[in-house]
């Protein structure tokens, strides 16, 4: 589904990713772990498609087509959705509207007929329901007001609703309590799917707990150095990034 070859990218004249693979077939779950500024939020933002950094060499391909030209308005018709860090907040459209009118867009970029509104009152209903969102919670503008684990919670219902083939969910656990990250954790185990893949970009182990990657890659000064199953967010948690470090010296 997803792939990335030898991929470099720099800000400002600084090289932040410095040659990174991976790959992600449908049905799996990967996560990508990583100090602070080792590159895990600009790799999802060049996935997406944010044109803040200059891709310098490499290439990525979604199902099978080059989307390196794409702007991110395109990436997200073709299925790729990015689930930001810090949300942004539109006062005066409704979480409602504005998911109606990204549904919306989608199907005509795909050119599908629009959603009837029976047929989006049910999904909505549905996917409400999937996440234990108040039904209040909807008519609200979006993000305006909202406590960081609403803002998080909000975006995984964006998810749900808008079904993508891709879902890069980036340190979506930050802000999150205990019982609101189980609460996203379900949802998103419910939603992924043999047709879908999803990339989460985590500091901790403690995601992980509720939403078992298929593979675990470990993120350093842009390169991914280590990858493994969930056992290595395992000892990552009990032995921190040093002995990985010490390891790719040797």
């Amino acid at each position: 589904m997803l792939k990335v070859k030898n991929l470099h990218a720099s800000v400002d004249d600084k090289e932040i990713l410095k040659g990174v693979n991976l790959e992600v077939n449908a049905g799996e779950v990967h996560a990508i772990m990583g100090p602070n500024g080792s590159g895990k939020s600009t790799l999802a933002a060049i996935i997406a498609g944010k044109d803040t950094f200059e891709v310098t060499q490499g290439e990525i391909t979604f199902n099978g087509e080059d989307i390196s030209e794409l702007d991110p308005e395109e990436r997200a018709h073709k299925g790729i959705f990015l689930s930001f860090q810090y949300p942004v907040e539109i006062p005066g459209v409704s979480v409602t509207n504005f998911i109606k009118t990204a549904i919306k867009e989608t199907r005509r970029a795909n050119e599908e007929e629009d959603m009837p509104a029976s047929e989006f009152l049910k999904l909505i209903k549905e996917k409400a329901d999937l996440l234990a969102i108040d039904r209040k919670f909807l008519s609200r503008s979006l993000n305006e007001g909202f406590s960081g684990g609403e803002k998080k919670r909000n975006e995984i219902f964006q998810m749900a609703m808008m079904n993508p083939k891709l879902s890069i969910m980036d340190e979506t656990d930050s802000g999150l309590d205990i019982d609101a990250l189980k609460i996203v954790a379900k949802g998103v185990n419910k939603l992924k799917n043999k047709d879908n893949a999803i990339l989460v970009i985590t500091h901790y182990q403690r995601l992980l707990e509720h939403l078992v990657p298929d593979f675990v890659h470990i993120l350093i000064d842009g390169i991914i150095v280590k990858t493994g199953t969930k056992e290595l967010a395992y000892e990552l948690e009990e032995k921190g990034y040093d002995w990985i470090k010490e390891e790719v010296k040797t």
